[in-house]
């Protein structure tokens, strides 16, 4: 699972019109969730690194709505925080790749959790990445609908005769968004 979240994210993101990458679905755009990740990914080697070389760091909580704000996402690149995400990504993987066994005991203090291992560490990642996911793919869905219907919206104001056919694409992405929902439930479920 982590080293196949940046090609998941990717393709999550390949999904999202470009016009759309900005535009918030509940709290975050997708840009925003991309740069999230990809900050909270170089926090977590920060932690990691930290939790190899001192003994029993105290690990500040990330706070990923100031960060959000400082950095200023929205204005960020989509295909830059891609590829941050990916590089951080790679960085942790290596990182986790040269603990030695009797390291992973190693502990610190993490603000607002409290006691930490090294152990613990992929683990907290996964169920970020897991946690992200959901909202993720729903807004990637979300988005083409919306974008499938703005644009069925412009040509049936040019032709009327296309309001018809305009509803019948609406039920049509409709029914494949509902089947692509069940699919990823049933795969969720093995």
């Amino acid at each position: 699972m982590l080293s196949g979240t940046p090609a998941i994210l990717a393709r999550i993101a390949a999904q999202v019109p470009a016009e759309l990458v900005r535009v918030r679905s509940g709290p975050f755009a997708l840009v925003e969730h991309v740069w999230h990740m990809a900050d909270l990914e170089r926090e977590f080697a920060e932690r990691i690194r930290r939790l190899l070389g001192e003994a029993d760091p105290f690990l500040p909580d990330f706070d990923g709505e100031r960060v959000a704000k400082e950095r200023q996402y929205l204005t960020l690149d989509l295909a830059a925080g891609l590829t941050a995400f990916a590089s951080a990504r790679e960085e942790t993987l290596r990182f986790l790749g040269a603990v030695a066994s009797e390291a992973w005991a190693r502990c610190g203090r993490q603000e607002g959790v409290g006691a930490v291992s090294l152990a613990e560490m992929p683990g907290r990642i996964v169920d970020h990445d897991r946690a992200r996911r959901p909202a993720l793919e729903g807004l990637a869905r979300e988005r083409a609908g919306a974008l499938v219907e703005r644009r069925v919206a412009q040509r049936s104001a040019r032709c009327p005769a296309l309001l018809d056919v305009e509803a019948a694409v609406r039920d049509d992405l409709a029914s494949l968004l509902a089947e692509q929902g069940r699919e990823r439930d049933r795969g969720a479920g093995r």
